[in-house]
């Protein structure tokens, strides 16, 4: 009777399997991404929301604590890089074997990825918590803000394997185009978030303390829907026994996860820097350009999401070598993704100053976000062509070109820019730097993209 059901159930997965593959394989690209991205999209503004909701939330207490927020998301954007570095390594490396019919190593894939995760996860709640002042004194934080950039950044880091875990199901989720159960994980921990934010901070007066306590309160119930989200229908599920922490597969998430590292990993760096230069202005410029990041991140979670639409069906249909639809899926991306970004642009140019107001009534925190978000604003239709080229060589597994576009914008260009450029022209170099970075770093990654697809028309 057992083994009669057993062999249902795997004919059963057999053929939701055979559906997916004939989904991802042969329907339209121009109807197959936007069916996709949409759950995607919208997972991806969730994940940005958990920060725009403390931002706001915390904003009605005062304006140290609004940049004592802004100082930890560096730590947050760190936390969240390893995340992506184990779901996007591991899935990719589960969407190729699954496009070429091993599902057997896309199941030990994936029970690695997430074990590497949690791994990774504990180390950074310990070295955190351990040297809890000294982390807060180099992201910035001073006499005004130190305290509570500590309290924040303690329970942060205590939920970090959690954090982890939930960008590596939903990762995982989405590379097998099962992108709403990875929507519904996120959106359920969204809504946890959303609730306690207000209820902790001003019911319970806990202050920053309760906005670090609503958003891994919310991280914990992502992860455990997801982690359940694994079990339905054609979805790989996790099992204790098929974690294989060996040489290849380690190797496997480094090179589809890198590009993710460097491009999430130079996020956090880039904010450490831009907080300490911003912080010469004092505490206010800290606050405003910290509102402009979290606006322009908003933003750019969009685009992402659409991108990553594009993930699944570049990855499986690159391992069924299908590469004609590799190549009408990118130039679909980059089209419709640069509109939605014009669009964007205009809005942020003509609200600049509602808009950040809506976050912090403080006239210095206005004047100062809103020079910087229509700086950032202006070249933001240039971000669709560097994350479609980056997300194509990450997806085929051309880990060193898409490490090099990920770690561009963020890392290779806007760092020196942060750098050398307030030096020379005070406040406003701390503003301009971003935009800048953005121009450099579309033409490095047009020559990196367009040699790949040259290849594919080879073939």
């Amino acid at each position: 009777m057992n083994a009669n059901a057993g062999k249902i159930n795997n004919d059963i997965s057999e053929s939701a399997a055979a559906r997916r593959y004939k989904e991802l394989t042969e329907t339209p690209v121009k109807v197959l991404i936007p069916r996709l991205a949409v759950p995607t999209i919208i997972s991806m503004l969730v994940t940005a929301l958990y920060n725009g909701v403390d931002t706001f939330f915390v904003g009605r207490i005062s304006t140290d604590a609004i940049a004592a927020v802004g100082l930890s998301f560096s730590v947050m954007a760190i936390i969240q890089a390893f995340g992506f570095f184990c779901g996007q390594g591991s899935g990719n490396y589960l969407s190729r074997m699954l496009g070429a019919g091993n599902r057997e190593e896309a199941e030990k894939m994936a029970a690695t990825g997430l074990a590497l995760s949690f791994i990774m996860g504990v180390i950074a709640a310990v070295l955190i918590n351990m040297y809890l002042r000294p982390v807060a004194v180099f992201l910035g934080a001073s006499g005004d803000t130190i305290d509570e950039t500590m309290k924040y950044l303690r329970i942060i880091a205590i939920g970090g394997p959690f954090t982890m875990g939930q960008f590596v199901l939903n990762n995982q989720l989405r590379y097998q185009g099962s992108a709403i159960y990875a929507m519904v994980g996120l959106m359920m921990g969204a809504v946890i978030n959303i609730g306690l934010d207000p209820l902790l901070i001003f019911g319970f007066k806990m202050g920053v303390t309760g906005a670090a306590l609503a958003t891994i309160g919310g991280q914990i119930m992502s992860f455990i829907v997801l982690f359940f989200g694994c079990k339905k229908g054609p979805n790989i599920p996790l099992r204790f026994k098929n974690i294989r922490l060996n040489p290849h597969f380690l190797m496997e998430i480094v090179n589809g996860g890198a590009p993710a590292i460097f491009r999430q990993g130079l996020t956090a760096v880039s904010t450490i820097l831009l907080n300490r230069a911003a912080g010469v202005y004092g505490n206010a410029a800290i606050a405003g350009m910290s509102i402009t990041t979290r606006t322009m991140m908003f933003v750019a979670s969009a685009m992402i999401g659409f991108g990553q639409g594009y993930q699944p069906v570049c990855s499986f249909n690159y391992g069924a070598n299908k590469k004609d639809r590799v190549k009408e899926g990118y130039f679909f991306c980059v089209k419709y993704g640069t509109l939605f970004l014009i669009v964007m642009s205009a809005f942020c140019l003509i609200f600049a100053p509602g808009i950040i107001g809506f976050f912090r009534d403080d006239p210095y925190v206005i004047k100062v976000g809103s020079v910087a978000l229509r700086c950032q604003a202006s070249t933001l239709p240039l971000m669709a062509t560097v994350v479609i080229s980056n997300m194509m060589l990450q997806s085929t597994g051309k880990g060193i070109k898409a490490s090099i576009t990920s770690s561009s914008r963020n890392g290779l260009f806007f760092i020196p820019l942060i750098l050398i450029l307030p030096n020379i022209f005070g406040l406003w170099g701390v503003e301009i730097s971003q935009p800048i970075a953005d121009v450099l770093s579309i033409i490095l990654a047009v020559p990196l993209a367009w040699s790949e697809l040259k290849l594919m028309k080879a073939d």
